[in-house]
């Protein structure tokens, strides 16, 4: 791979590049690939997917060329089939065994049906498995992704998640009868799927009203915080969300660039949506251009929370700047008019 084309897959992102990649698959291929993904992986890559625009045909083909290099750096030789080996176990062990060893290599034939509840929303699920006995609730999040479990355990009672983790801590074989009864509430929870209620993104929302409102913004938000203090520090954070960095004039993100160092942007950069990327180095000079996207290949892989944690960071410095005066800051997409 040269190093121009792993110049551009820095400056882009994997996950714009898999975006421009699924893009350019067209809907039935895309389709296939996307129903292999995680909910997170699904989430992100269709996000960014909705948001692509003005794309230039090089920067395509930059991101197709890398996905065929790093094809072809792969080797040639795939896995077996699940249907290839239960043949083949069913003739060296017997039925009975081959089903046991290939459901320790595949998971438990109830792991696709959990997945699908990956979708769900976390308080429905606590509640269609509150009336169940500790162990059941335990068995129940054993099979869930353990992000969605942490999620369903929070919406249980306080006084029962003790009581639901050391059953958890302590599972190991899983009795068939138990397995047939987990079955059973997960067919339950299927059945009632469509019983469930949309859901309101109401924190962004209402970040999105206050950012449109005239006046004092600042004191309506204090006087929410005298009311509800966690709900106006969730509201507070989601009307200074990364990307409003996009939307600022190229005078304002180079000020906000040179007040934070700039090993931190390499750190928020890392999978940023294009037009928050194109937004800082459309107002840098070449120099420091250079510079970010060397501070950002040196860096390597990130984790995710470390990235979080930079973008926070840096909206925390935008937010204090605002708020002293040193910058006009623009919260949402308007007219502009010369």
């Amino acid at each position: 791979m040269d190093k121009q084309r792993v110049e551009e897959s820095v400056r882009l992102g994997t996950v714009e590049q898999a975006a421009i990649v699924l893009l350019s698959m067209g809907e039935e291929r895309a389709a296939s690939v996307l129903r292999c993904l995680s909910r997170d992986e699904l989430l992100a890559v269709t996000q960014v997917m909705s948001g692509l625009s003005g794309i230039k045909v090089g920067t395509v083909h930059e991101a197709i060329a890398l996905f065929f290099d790093n094809y072809r750096e792969q080797s040639g030789v795939h896995g077996a089939s699940r249907t290839f080996l239960q043949r083949s176990l069913d003739s060296a062990l017997g039925p009975d065994i081959a089903h046991s060893v290939l459901n320790s290599i595949y998971g438990d034939s109830i792991r696709p049906k959990m997945a699908r509840l990956q979708w769900v929303s976390p308080r429905w699920l606590s509640q269609r498995i509150m009336t169940e006995h500790v162990c059941m609730q335990a068995l129940f999040l054993a099979f869930l992704p353990p992000a969605l479990a942490s999620e369903v355990l929070a919406a249980l009672p306080a006084e029962h998640r003790d009581g639901v983790l050391m059953n958890l801590a302590r599972m190991s074989d899983v009795d068939r009868d138990l397995l047939i009864e987990l079955n059973e509430v997960v067919d339950s929870c299927m059945q009632d799927l469509g019983m469930q209620g949309t859901s309101v993104e109401g924190v962004k929302q209402a970040a999105e009203i206050i950012n449109r409102l005239p006046g004092d913004r600042a004191q309506l938000i204090e006087q929410m915080r005298a009311a509800d203090p966690e709900v106006a520090a969730e509201i507070e954070v989601s009307m200074y969300d990364f990307f409003v960095l996009s939307r600022q004039s190229e005078a304002t993100v180079m000020q906000i660039f040179e007040a934070v160092p700039i090993e931190r942007w390499a750190i928020a950069l890392k999978g940023a949506e294009p037009g928050i990327q194109q937004a800082i180095m459309k107002a840098m000079p070449r120099r420091q251009v250079q510079s970010l996207e060397d501070s950002m290949r040196r860096s390597g892989p990130v984790p995710m929370s470390r990235i979080e944690e930079a973008r926070r960071e840096i909206m925390a410095e935008v937010k204090s700047l605002a708020d002293a005066g040193d910058i006009e800051l623009r919260l949402f997409d308007e007219e502009v008019v010369a």
